[in-house]
């Protein structure tokens, strides 16, 4: 239960304030809404209260998990994903609906060092630039920093985890 005032975090669209809970009728039947004003773009959403949780809607994460996102931002996957570029989109568009961090954050690495390999597709691009806003968002308000300090720390932390010289696909 979210209370007025507090921050979650709406999976694939980030970090939110709760403004207010209001009661609505649906379908003949009066229902509880979260109403959620998300920081991203100052959209407006309505969360039924009853179903928030299947939703996804989470509290913002605590300091001990950014040490975990960072850790899988520093490592390097087993393998990159090597299927067709719409395969690759449904499986990291389905990590980013997770609503998941660290889900987030992996999807972030791996098109970081994919991109560092070859072109993204368009999709692709779209995707890493929204697991890396929503993780900025979600991380500057935790560590209480700017944005764009946070966005640069991601910068640095993803270019010392990039391939090593002379590591490609390898066949």
């Amino acid at each position: 239960m979210f209370n007025v005032g507090e921050m979650a975090v709406y999976p694939a669209h980030g970090v939110g304030l709760i403004e207010s809970i209001q009661e609505r009728e649906v379908g003949g039947r009066a229902q509880r809404f979260y109403i959620m004003r998300l920081l991203e773009n100052d959209m407006i959403i309505m969360i039924p209260t009853d179903n928030a949780s299947n939703i996804g809607l989470r509290t913002v994460i605590n300091p001990q998990m950014v040490s975990e996102i960072y850790s899988i931002l520093k490592s390097r996957p087993a393998r990159l994903n090597n299927t067709t570029w719409n395969r690759r989109y449904r499986d990291y568009m389905d990590k980013i609906k997770t609503g998941s961090p660290l889900r987030v954050a992996e999807v972030l690495r791996d098109l970081t060092l994919l991109k560092a390999e070859k072109e993204l597709s368009f999709g692709e691009r779209k995707l890493l630039d929204t697991a890396k806003n929503l993780l900025v968002k979600e991380l500057s308000l935790v560590n209480n920093k700017k944005e764009e300090e946070v966005e640069a720390q991601l910068q640095e932390i993803l270019a010392q985890a990039g391939p090593a010289a002379g590591e490609g696909n390898g066949g």
